[in-house]
């Protein structure tokens, strides 16, 4: 990639028009234009005013190699624009080039993808690849503690993006590398259903005419909630489901009440009137937009972050160039941990 690829790389990434770069670098317009089209190169100068009014690093718009983004799947809202897509596409770009970057340090951290695929005839053919995919993950029935380590368990790279309000989630293939997205500011239910959501784009080879969406719908209730573990939950046969019931599931397999009640439902353990009934409950509530009760703790991926602290531990780099490959400061994430059980204890005392 070129630095004028770069250059354009970093103002879209912040919503940035040829116009306001120009204002906040003091340079003209038609001087970026150039240099993004690669009929000018900048000098060393002009290089630093550009780094500092898009917020990045020098080195990365010197930075040479790149991996390709062509986003399949994409979970989003009508009202996400063009400019916010570019937006996500390019600061995905940018992260997973960080990502592929520090693990290149280490060859023996490099891990094999283990991503069966499983062809669907039929929705119903969704359970059986849900529960097979278990068993070749090891999983057993056991409620999932932390699907975003399983994943990067399984060689799949896991990133999160922040900013943008009508953005959930996206997967697609990097150079064979399977990468999911999700939104950073989604409560721990909702990230889990998006991250198996995208497993389900990954996975699921669908037959003609089999709807992607409702397909892999039914992959996450599968997936989270194996059947015979929802019948044990639930019983075989209910007339309605109580709320501090779905409540407590949720918080014991990481799955929001609204999922449980379309788990419920697909598995006949209640019936279609009986589910519309608990759904028009939530939305009269308001609780479709946001359950009641605690939230649950959402997810984070710390691979990447782990290969980083690795990598200045062993001095292969230094902590401006670790600063820049996490994209901020470096956290002491102990440190933090230790404060806040020191504010559990105080509070408890008094």
């Amino acid at each position: 990639m070129t630095i004028g690829q770069r250059i354009k790389q970093a103002r879209k990434a912040n919503y940035m028009s040829l116009r306001s770069l120009a204002q906040k670098a003091e340079i003209s317009a038609m001087a970026i234009s150039k240099y993004e089209r690669d009929l000018d190169t900048p000098s060393s100068g002009v290089l630093l005013r550009l780094a500092e009014a898009l917020d990045v690093s020098v080195d990365f718009l010197l930075r040479p190699n790149t991996v390709s983004v062509h986003l399949q799947a994409y979970r989003k809202h009508a009202a996400l624009g063009v400019k916010e897509q570019e937006a996500i596409q390019m600061r995905i770009q940018e992260w997973l080039e960080r990502y592929l970057e520090i693990e290149s340090l280490f060859p023996d951290e490099k891990r094999s993808v283990n991503l069966p695929s499983y062809s669907i005839q039929t929705i119903e053919q969704v359970e059986d690849a849900a529960l097979k995919l278990r068993e070749n993950w090891n999983l057993g029935l056991d409620p999932i503690e932390n699907l975003t380590q399983v994943l990067e368990d399984q060689g799949i790279k896991v990133g999160l993006v922040s900013g943008f309000e009508h953005f959930d989630s996206c997967t697609f293939m990097a150079d064979g590398i399977p990468v999911i997205v999700s939104k950073a500011e989604l409560p721990g239910d909702r990230q889990r259903f998006n991250l198996g959501h995208e497993v389900g784009h990954l996975i699921l080879d669908l037959k003609e005419g089999i709807d992607p969406e409702p397909a892999c719908h039914r992959f996450v209730g599968a997936f989270l909630v194996p059947t015979q573990v929802a019948r044990f939950e639930l019983g075989s046969r209910r007339t309605t489901l109580d709320m501090n019931e779905l409540y407590l599931l949720k918080h014991k397999y990481g799955m929001s009440m609204q999922a449980w009640i379309f788990r419920a439902k697909d598995l006949g353990i209640i019936s279609e009137n009986a589910a519309t009934r608990l759904f028009h409950r939530f939305r009269a509530n308001g609780w479709h937009r946001q359950e009641p009760g605690e939230a649950l703790p959402n997810e984070k991926p710390y691979r990447m972050e782990r290969l980083i602290y690795r990598a200045l531990a062993e001095d292969l780099i230094s902590r401006s160039r670790a600063q820049e490959l996490l994209g901020g400061p470096l956290q002491l994430h102990w440190m933090s941990e230790a404060l806040q059980h020191h504010d559990i204890a105080i509070r408890s005392r008094h």
